[in-house]
């Protein structure tokens, strides 16, 4: 195991510039942080550069890091780590980890598609219900988080190793997936909507969740075949967008 101690040393100062997206689209990789994480990469095949610990993760994790030595390792200094991590307090295990190129045909199965969902918490937390929800796949359109980004990441805890999570232009995507039979739903508050009790659960469907303050875009729910809403017995004006989606999703997969 190869030591660094030094902050200013090249590779470092080169993996920090991964906390930035565009760092991460120009070398097509990401850091990933947390034991949980490196090891539920390294378990569905994701192609692994290297991985950093400290003395903290090196005790800790010692046993998989000897099962995984075929997997370049580092032990670097607390502070090297500090750098590495943007967590206040750094859990002692960084992957530097290659994108994936996911662009399967998207002929059936239940997708949840996002537009412009731009906080983090929200993203993570809509594909790890998708993944429990059986859902069979992601897609981002224009506006959304980075799904590569460290907060993305941690908030999907591991969901993306499991499913496909890809980006597209949702108004060319939508009359892709009319065209192969799969019924496209928006959703809106508008008294025009529907209830989403109203329609019955389905294996092919694309349910369409939007931005936190706007919601869908309007152009879009014109798109769609049917444009759902969710009832409110309270007070409250509107539900979180994470919340929503797990709702309808788990509705759409018969789960009730």
């Amino acid at each position: 195991m190869k030591e660094i101690q030094a902050v200013k040393n090249p590779l470092i100062k080169d993996l920090r510039k991964l906390h930035k997206k565009k760092y991460r689209d120009e070398q097509g990789r990401y850091l990933l942080e947390g034991f949980h994480l490196v090891e539920e990469a390294a378990a569905n095949g994701a192609e692994i550069n290297a991985v950093l610990v400290n003395q903290r993760g090196l005790q800790e994790w010692r046993e998989w890091l000897q099962e995984n030595q075929q997997k370049e390792q580092y032990l670097v200094s607390d502070e090297v780590m500090e750098g590495l991590s943007d967590l206040p307090a750094p859990q002692g295990i960084v992957a530097v980890v290659v994108k994936k190129n996911q662009e399967p045909k998207i002929s059936g199965g239940r997708w949840l598609l996002l537009d412009r969902v731009q906080d983090p918490g929200n993203v993570g937390t809509m594909v790890r219900t998708a993944d429990a929800a059986g859902f069979a796949g992601v897609i981002l359109g224009k506006g959304c988080a980075d799904p590569y980004s460290t907060k993305v990441l941690r908030s999907m805890q591991g969901s993306n190793f499991h499913l496909p999570i890809l980006n597209r232009d949702l108004e060319l995507l939508i009359p892709e997936l009319k065209a192969a039979g799969l019924p496209v739903y928006g959703t809106e508050l508008n008294e025009e909507a529907r209830a989403f009790q109203t329609v019955t659960d389905q294996a092919d469907v694309a349910l369409v969740m939007g931005n936190e303050g706007q919601g869908v875009a309007e152009d879009l729910l014109k798109m769609t075949d049917l444009n759902l809403y969710i009832p409110i017995y309270g007070k409250a004006e509107s539900l979180n967008v994470g919340v929503a989606a797990g709702i309808l999703m788990y509705h759409f997969s018969g789960s009730f």
